[in-house]
């Protein structure tokens, strides 16, 4: 068996099955369609796993929309808040559904009679879409809100003239993030309560990402129960979702090592091998504290007690303090839980800190190193 270096990624596989299948019975129940959305998740050595139940993924770049015909095997549906004009035909090539995020984007890149100069020659029809904004979004967090005032997502009701133009089959709608079947029903609300006429006119909706069915105590049947009967009321409409934390959902962790222990007025810091700001990016723009194995998530008096800080110069690499039933020592591991959805794909070469690797625990409980990262890998991507 290999033995895992720090700093790493590690996947279990028989967890990310786990959530692969009760998203799969989702779409069964339901009768919509759940894709993998990349922007969170997008290891793709684990596609061959994927594949085995969900066949489809969404795309918000052109390297991600390559990505989905490459490795996924499939054409992607593709969301960009703004496409350029050298890269629209590669996209297009790439994607069975896109979706245009204003009215003077769709009009840049469609004619008025709905067809796109650009997809000339392509062997399969795209179908196009327009990001809406419902002005409903539960997101707490402005970073995350795409609803919030000023938003530069989706064209509001107002702003849509009564007959929608040639060439829009679809609506996109993402209000969500990490949010529970209830948010569901109120997003389905106010896209009728604020676009209503248009939608037996279309023949597909996307309720973007956030939907995190796999977390403990989600409700699924009322879930499955918003989707059937949304779908009752309008036949017509193909549903969509595509959250992206629901696949990597509690599936593995990031392993670290303590390089040093410094105090300054009273407060021990244990130093790691890892960095907040490069590998775990999401504690710091969310915020939020992640679960240390084996600590107490909040500082208990006359235990030990740490703040646990990166390995880069950023000051404020370090997130809170955690209690332990025994003092820390220089060589102890440090398990930071659920660390492989947006973390992954978020990650930077900030400093050249060493990447963690990435490792999948197979069912047969054997470490498989996917990739080590070199120093060749830092130097290339200012090459």
């Amino acid at each position: 068996m290999i033995k895992i270096e720090s700093p790493a990624y590690v996947l279990d596989q028989s967890k990310l099955e786990g959530n692969l299948a009760l998203i799969k019975e989702v779409s069964d129940r339901s009768g919509a369609e759940i894709i993998l959305a990349f922007k969170a998740y997008s290891l793709w050595k684990t596609f061959p796993i994927i594949r085995k139940y969900v066949a489809y993924s969404t795309a918000s770049s052109l390297w991600e929309a390559r990505m989905a015909f490459e490795e996924m095997k499939n054409l992607a549906h593709t969301f960009s808040p703004v496409y350029r004009d050298e890269d629209m035909q590669e996209i297009l090539k790439y994607s069975s559904h896109l979706t245009f995020n204003s009215l003077s984007q769709f009009n840049h890149f469609i004619d008025k009679d709905g067809h796109c100069k650009m997809a000339e020659g392509l062997d399969h029809k795209v179908s196009f879409g327009l990001r809406i904004n419902p002005e409903y979004s539960p997101v707490e967090t402005a970073l995350y809100n795409p609803c919030s005032p000023g938003s530069r997502f989706g064209v509001m009701a107002q702003d849509l003239p009564d007959e929608l133009p040639k060439g829009i089959e679809g609506f996109h709608c993402h209000v969500l993030c990490e949010s529970g079947s209830a948010h569901l029903k109120k997003q389905l609300e106010a896209i009728e309560n604020n676009f209503g006429k248009y939608l037996s006119s279309l023949k597909w909706l996307n309720l973007g990402g956030g939907h995190l069915m796999t977390r403990e105590g989600y409700d699924i049947d009322l879930l499955i129960l918003t989707l059937k009967e949304f779908r009752k009321k309008y036949p017509n409409l193909k549903i969509i979702l595509e959250p992206g934390s629901a696949f990597g959902w509690q599936t593995g962790y990031l392993k670290s090592t303590i390089l040093d222990i410094v105090e300054n007025k009273g407060i021990k810091t244990a130093i790691l091998d890892v960095s907040f700001t490069c590998h775990m990016p999401d504690c710091l723009e969310m915020p939020y504290k992640p679960v240390v194995r084996g600590a107490y998530q909040d500082p208990i008096e006359d235990k030990p007690t740490y703040r646990l800080g990166g390995c880069s110069c950023l000051a404020g690499d370090f997130i809170g303090d955690w209690s332990f039933d025994q003092p820390l020592q220089i060589g102890d591991t440090i398990i930071f839980e659920d660390m492989l959805h947006y973390t992954t794909v978020k990650t930077t070469m900030f400093n050249g800190v060493k990447h963690p690797s990435i490792y999948l625990i197979n069912k047969e409980k054997e470490a498989i190193l996917l990739k080590k990262y070199e120093y060749e890998d830092y130097k290339n991507r200012m090459d």
